[in-house]
């Protein structure tokens, strides 16, 4: 068996298979040109395997000269490979060292093919055989050097310089991975231009009677660099899996989000989008998406404002961030948070990437809370035009009226006693009259007899006013309650009784109403029926809404749940229940009758009367 020729032949036949390899891995990726400079550094081996094994089964001086030659062709295409896979893949060393390199290779090569003569020999006078791996092969026998390869050596000390200073700048870096990197290839390289030229001098001048041998240290170059390719290409592999499981779970996220995820081309004014974003809008997975049919979208009053955002992002902030509404085809119309950033490319913008969210039902209820605040202000200015004119109308004018009387009865009193007695109960009747409107107001502002009295006494006299006032039937019931119900329970329930009894008053066209107060499991109930005409929505009424989500609210600042049933034409129920924690054990209280207004005047007339007794000074007689 031929060794030399299966040996020189299988490794050919590899490196044309490691050449093809990463060709086509440079082809899926054009600017991966760390890989092409690897595929010119296998093809540099594979031609000097080539010439390698002719020069060594030639019998003819001259093939031997002519192979030489073209050895150098080969030679400078895988050294040129070499170093720029330095370039490339250190992404360090100085340019004009690689200029410099490349350029004294290139001239040597062009010495070779121009000045008629090898550039290791003048002329070869003839070869002689010597046996190698046990077969019979040529090598030099008589020849005439030539001075002019010293240039060669030239060439290949300033790509040892080039490639030593590379691998230095990339090992100060300090990464572990940067350093391996420098020793591994760096060193093999260097290893390696230093190794080749002093072979084939050391041939050359005959020193070493053997044939020229650079191909395998310079496959020893190609491997290691080879080797660092294929942990790149595992490493991509590895991110890839990585990047499909993460762009599985982007997939997940935005859809469970409803995340729409966009990108505009700026220079093709294109857009891409995903699924949750063509939902978002209104398109049809496969309609074309660009500027303008995305712009038609957008709600007309909204179109000029989202067109000054993106032109500030484009030129100014390089940040996008809007909400605006769009229109769907059918009709609806939604809400949109969008924002992204602007990418540059050399100075100038050339995409937008983004995301876009549904904030429909925010905007709606922040609607609804700019509407309740409405309501509830303009309901305390109602409220205060109310008791301002009750005041002026009423109290005021009643006062002033009794204010004139009494100056008459001073200026001009009765002549005899009877008459002053009964003059003076008529105004006593009208200081009664009075001291009711006043209790009234002060009722209506704040229920003193809820905390003298406490909440049953305090809800049914509710019942029994608003029934008297009104000419309406209300019926209350209530168990025995625990002896102290806290205080914001109390005024809670007594205030959604009050507001209850005047939706039935104002609303309901019933002539009949129920309270109930019931006490069960450490737990207050009230419930408020009526059989009026009742309502098919929570708010038929703007009034009647903000009297709705008052009484919600309050259960809620209490840990209690309230429910409102109502279907028209059969009334309206409404069921509040309120944990009350601690006071199951408590006794029963005592029952209180209901003071009236006028007891509060009698009250005052008698306290009135006993000042005047006991102090004589003041009597009239």
């Amino acid at each position: 068996m031929n060794w030399v020729v299966a040996i020189w032949s299988a490794t050919a036949g590899a490196s044309t298979l490691l050449a093809l390899v990463y060709l086509v891995v440079w082809n899926r990726d054009r600017r991966s040109w760390a890989n092409l400079c690897l595929v010119f550094s296998v093809l540099g081996v594979l031609g000097l395997l080539v010439c390698e094994l002719t020069t060594m089964y030639t019998e003819s001086p001259e093939v031997f000269g002519l192979t030489i030659r073209w050895t150098h062709l080969v030679y400078a295409i895988g050294v040129c490979g070499s170093l720029g896979f330095v370039h490339f893949y250190f992404r360090t060393g100085r340019s004009w060292l690689l200029g410099l390199a490349l350029a004294l290779r290139l001239l040597v090569v062009a010495a070779n093919f121009t000045t008629g003569v090898n550039l290791h020999f003048f002329v070869i006078l003839k070869l002689q055989k010597i046996t190698f791996l046990g077969e019979q092969v040529s090598v030099l026998g008589q020849w005439v050097p030539n001075p002019w390869v010293s240039l060669g050596l030239l060439a290949s000390l300033i790509q040892f310089v080039y490639v030593v200073d590379a691998a230095i700048q990339l090992w100060r870096t300090g990464s572990p991975e940067a350093q391996r990197l420098a020793l591994l290839v760096g060193g093999t390289l260097a290893l390696f231009t230093i190794a080749a030229p002093a072979q084939a001098a050391l041939v050359a001048t005959g020193v070493l009677h053997t044939p020229f041998i650079v191909s395998f240290p310079f496959l020893g170059v190609v491997m290691a660099m080879a080797y660092e390719l294929s942990r790149d290409i595992g490493r991509t592999t590895q991110l890839g899996r990585e990047l499909r499981e993460n762009e599985r779970n982007l997939g997940l996220a935005t859809e469970a989000a409803k995340l729409g995820i966009w990108i505009r081309s700026l220079p093709a004014q294109e857009i891409w989008a995903n699924a949750q974003w063509r939902e978002l809008f209104g398109f049809k997975k496969s309609e074309r998406l660009d500027v303008e049919s995305v712009a038609h979208r957008v709600y007309p009053a909204d179109r000029e404002r989202i067109h000054q955002a993106f032109g500030e992002a484009i030129k100014n902030t390089g940040h996008y961030e809007e909400e605006y509404r769009v229109m769907l085809p059918n009709g609806q119309i939604r809400w949109i948070a969008s924002r992204g950033n602007v990418e540059f490319s050399r100075g100038k913008p050339v995409l937008i990437r983004g995301v876009a969210l549904d904030v429909t039902r925010r905007r709606q209820a922040e609607e609804a809370t700019f509407g309740l605040i409405r309501r509830l202000i303009s309901a305390q200015e109602d409220e205060r035009m109310r008791l301002a004119r009750e005041l002026h109308d009423d109290v005021n004018q009643s006062l002033a009226l009794l204010a004139i009387e009494l100056d008459i009865v001073g200026q001009k009193p009765p002549a005899s006693s009877s008459d002053l007695r009964l003059r003076i109960g008529e105004l006593s009747a009208q200081v009664k009259d009075l001291s009711s409107s006043v209790h009234q107001l002060s009722h209506a502002l704040h229920p003193a007899k809820l905390e003298q009295l406490g909440l049953v006494a305090a809800v049914g006299g509710l019942c029994r006013e608003l029934g008297s006032a009104h000419n309406i039937a209300i019926e209350f019931a209530a168990d025995e309650l625990p002896r102290s119900v806290p205080d914001d329970i109390a005024l809670c329930l007594y205030r959604i009784a009050q507001e209850g009894l005047r939706n039935v008053i104002r609303h309901s066209g019933s002539t009949a109403a129920k309270v109930e107060l019931r006490w069960k499991e450490s737990e207050l109930r009230l419930l408020v029926t009526d059989r009026g005409c009742g309502f098919e929505s929570i708010a038929p009424r703007d009034e009647v809404s903000l009297g709705l989500v008052s009484m919600r609210e309050r259960v809620r600042l209490v840990h209690g749940q309230i429910s409102v049933e109502s279907r028209k034409g059969a009334g309206t129920r409404i069921k509040v229940q309120v944990p009350v924690h601690g006071l199951h054990d408590n006794p029963p209280p005592q029952h209180y009758d209901e003071p009236t207004a006028d007891s509060y005047s009698d009250r005052l007339t008698q306290a009135i009367e006993r000042r005047h007794e006991a102090s004589p000074s003041h009597s009239t007689g």
